[in-house]
């Protein structure tokens, strides 16, 4: 039988180590996933993601929708920006903030997301990676701030 001592040695090693390790790297692959993206952005070619009817990068990433207006930054450089920021604050370990801006970049991608399947009825496969990245970190974050808070709770 495991003893409470022992999970809670664990428990401190996630809320100290594993969980800011593991968003870090998460945050990372989104900053390749985007740079992807932003590649596509600015190719004219054929794109590898050009699947089918359904599934192009190439249509997604040359509309209208894949730059900020009115500054024309593409989005997916936003993407690369945010990406960066959300691994500074989990290396950092701020974790409030970091849970902050990741529900903030979730909702930014469910919006694009909501473009993609009604406006465009196109889905880009950089984009839905980059969706299922920033939701795992939203929920991680989320759960390394409530961990924290906790263990300081119990703690004082």
């Amino acid at each position: 039988m495991v003893s409470a001592r022992r999970i809670r040695v664990g428990l401190d090693r996630i809320i100290s180590t594993d969980m800011r390790y593991l968003i870090l790297f998460l945050a990372l692959l989104g900053v390749v996933d985007s740079a992807l993206a932003l590649h596509v952005h600015y190719d004219t070619g054929v794109e590898p993601c050009d699947i089918n009817a359904r599934w192009d990068c190439g249509i997604v990433n040359h509309s209208s929708f894949a730059e900020v207006k009115p500054t024309h930054i593409p989005v997916a450089a936003v993407g690369i920006v945010g990406y960066l920021a959300m691994a500074a604050l989990a290396f950092t370990r701020r974790r409030l903030l970091l849970a902050i801006a990741a529900i903030g970049g979730f909702g930014y991608a469910l919006y694009l997301s909501n473009i993609e399947k009604n406006v465009l009825e196109v889905w880009c496969l950089y984009c839905v990676i980059s969706q299922g990245l920033v939701a795992l970190i939203m929920l991680l974050s989320v759960i390394w701030y409530a961990m924290a808070k906790l263990k300081s709770r119990q703690a004082a």
